[in-house]
Parts: C-alpha cells; sequence; structure tokens
C-alpha cells in the first residue's frame, strides 16, 4: 500500500521540472493526480507518465495568474477525481539577474501573479473542499528570499510573500484540520539549467555552497519531500519550511 492512496493531488506546473517530479512521486505512492499546466503538450506527457504507474491522472490547462481559471481548474479536479486531498502550488515564472533598482513594475508583476496571487488563488479556491476532511497544502518559497540573492527582487519577494500567507493559513485552518507547509527547493529543474546558461558563474558561486555539492533531483528529492508533507507522516506538522536544498541556506 502507499502513502497517499486514495487521495487526489492537484500541482500546478506539474507539466516538467519540480512539478512533474512530485506528480511522478505521489503517483508511485497512489495518488491520482490533476496536472494544472499552461502548457498542453507538457501537461499530456506527465498525465501519460502518471497513468503508466497506474494511477488516475487529468490535464487541465490554466493560467494560474487568473482567478476564474483556478476557480475552474480546482472545480474540474472534483468532478474528474471525486475530491481534493492535496495541493501543490508549484507554479511559478520570473526573470532573474535583475536587480532591485531595475526591476520593472511588469518583473514585478509576472512575479507576484504567477507566483504569489497564484498560490492564493488556489488556496481559497480549494478550501471549501479541503475543509470537509482536512487536507494537505504544499506551497513554494525559495533561498532567494531567505538569503536575499542578488538579481531576484521579484522572485524572492513573491516567495516571501507566499512563505508568510502559508505561517497565516496554518494558524487559521488548523481548527479545519488542513496542514500548510513550504518547501524551499534547490533542484535540478529546467529553470535552474536555464539559470546555469544564462549566468553561469552565479550558478556555480551557488553550487559551491552547497554541503552535499549537488542540486537536488525533482522526483527523487523534491519529490519525496513532498509525499512526507502530504502524507500522514506530516500530521502534526504545520506552518513550517523545510529546506530541502543540500544544506545551502545554513552555509554563507
Amino acid at each position: 500500500m502507499g502513502k497517499l492512496d486514495g487521495k487526489v493531488a492537484l500541482i500546478t506546473g506539474a507539466g516538467g521540472g519540480i512539478g512533474q517530479g512530485i506528480a511522478l512521486a505521489m503517483a508511485k505512492e497512489g495518488a491520482d493526480i490533476a496536472v494544472v499546466e499552461l502548457n498542453a503538450e507538457a501537461a499530456a506527457k506527465t498525465v501519460e507518465l502518471v497513468q503508466a504507474l497506474g494511477c488516475k491522472a487529468i490535464a487541465i490547462p490554466c493560467n494560474v495568474g487568473v482567478r476564474a481559471e483556478v476557480n475552474a481548474a480546482v472545480d474540474a479536479t472534483v468532478k474528474s477525481l471525486g475530491g481534493l486531498d492535496i495541493l501543490v502550488n508549484n507554479a511559478h515564472a520570473s526573470r532573474p539577474g535583475i536587480t532591485l533598482e531595475e526591476t520593472s513594475d511588469e518583473n514585478m508583476a509576472l512575479s507576484m501573479n504567477s507566483g504569489f496571487y497564484a498560490t492564493w488563488f488556489m488556496m481559497q479556491a480549494a478550501f471549501p473542499h479541503l475543509s470537509k476532511q482536512g487536507g494537505k497544502v504544499i506551497n513554494f518559497g525559495s533561498g532567494a528570499g531567505i538569503n536575499g540573492m542578488w538579481g531576484q527582487t521579484a522572485y524572492a519577494a513573491a516567495k516571501e510573500a507566499i512563505r508568510g500567507m502559508s505561517r497565516v493559513a496554518a494558524t487559521e485552518w488548523g481548527r479545519y484540520k488542513i496542514n500548510v507547509n513550504v518547501i524551499c527547493p534547490a533542484a535540478e529543474s529546467p529553470g535552474v539549467k536555464k539559470w546555469k546558461e544564462e549566468l553561469p558563474d552565479q550558478y556555480k558561486a551557488s553550487l559551491a555552497r552547497i554541503p552535499l555539492g549537488r542540486y537536488g533531483d525533482c522526483e527523487r528529492d523534491i519529490g519525496r519531500a513532498a509525499v512526507f508533507l502530504a502524507s500522514e507522516d506530516s500530521d502534526y506538522i504545520t506552518g513550517q519550511t523545510l529546506m530541502v536544498d543540500g544544506g545551502g541556506t545554513f552555509v554563507r
């Protein structure tokens, strides 16, 4: 038996990278998956991989920065998969390498809309379903915010806003048996690979600060951490930030 047998997980940005890694890790533990993704082709691939593991999966096209589309995605999940037990807010778009004084309104809006507002919209839409029987919410922060990483003003601002909101939700939603926690990952995701290409010196400097000497695997490292937070193993944990980063945060 899997740790998530009978559970339904909605995962945003699950067409690749960390989102896909989480989808596969959760499916291996028995969860059915709603792949909420803007890229239809990428979503279809994740659905195929999850179904190959013997679990149900559906692809839901969605711009997570638009409340109406978020509401529709949650409704489609409940209708097609029979409920909602786990919400993973992973999707986030941002443009790195821009200093604070150069950050434009457009840069900030992109990060806040796809990250903070998307997480807020999803949590509000999921609440009526999660509050019926309890559930798990997993949001995403970043070492970029905790460490004040150069060139990440918009991204860091959105991620720290998400962490703050998550702590408030943990306080308010505990009475409904809803656990809300945050993962701050360091993973060799497509976004990190692009960052490596665009800012190789910054990437190398970051890698040198990770005691375990590598970026994490999207499924094996980040996905399994998400499974823990989604399972009964974490029933007495809420309002916390789990650093899944090879120890990089405490080394400066």
